[in-house]
């Protein structure tokens, strides 16, 4: 067997029909990915931010050192941390979701059509043998 190098195993890899369809899913996650961080900045948070008394849920920070001339405040910015919690809620729920669906059709092409109910097993030549004995001597006792 001959041994590859590095680029002849790299161009294997790359040639597996996998490797694309991840490429597509990372493509298609990103654009997901915006979707989701668009509901959560531009919708969920304003109304968030309502339910607050208006005020910028991203703004939301704690201040740890105040800015002092020209430098700049050390802050704790966990109203931009809590939306991005919540972006990836959303994207986990809908990747939960969509990964359920899945195996949910695998498991119906799996299932097999209505199975008929398994017959008796059938008896051994012993049983049998012994069942013929138990008949011929009900037929001497009668």
């Amino acid at each position: 067997m001959k041994k590859k190098g590095f680029f002849g195993e790299f161009k294997e890899f790359i040639a597996r029909g996998n490797v694309m369809d991840m490429a597509v899913g990372v493509i298609i996650g990103g654009a997901f990915g915006k979707i989701s961080t668009s509901l959560v900045n531009d919708i969920i948070m304003p109304l968030i931010s309502m339910l607050t008394g208006g005020i910028d849920f991203s703004a939301w920070k704690w201040v740890l050192k105040a800015a002092v001339g020209e430098t700049p405040e050390v802050a704790v910015n966990f109203g931009v941390f809590l939306a991005t919690v919540l972006d990836f809620i959303i994207i986990a729920f809908a990747v939960f979701c969509m990964i359920r669906a899945i195996n949910s059709l695998h498991r119906k092409k799996e299932e097999p059509a209505a199975e008929e109910p398994a017959s008796a097993p059938e008896p051994s030549a012993e049983e049998v043998l012994l069942t013929e004995i138990r008949d011929l001597l009900k037929e001497k006792k009668d």
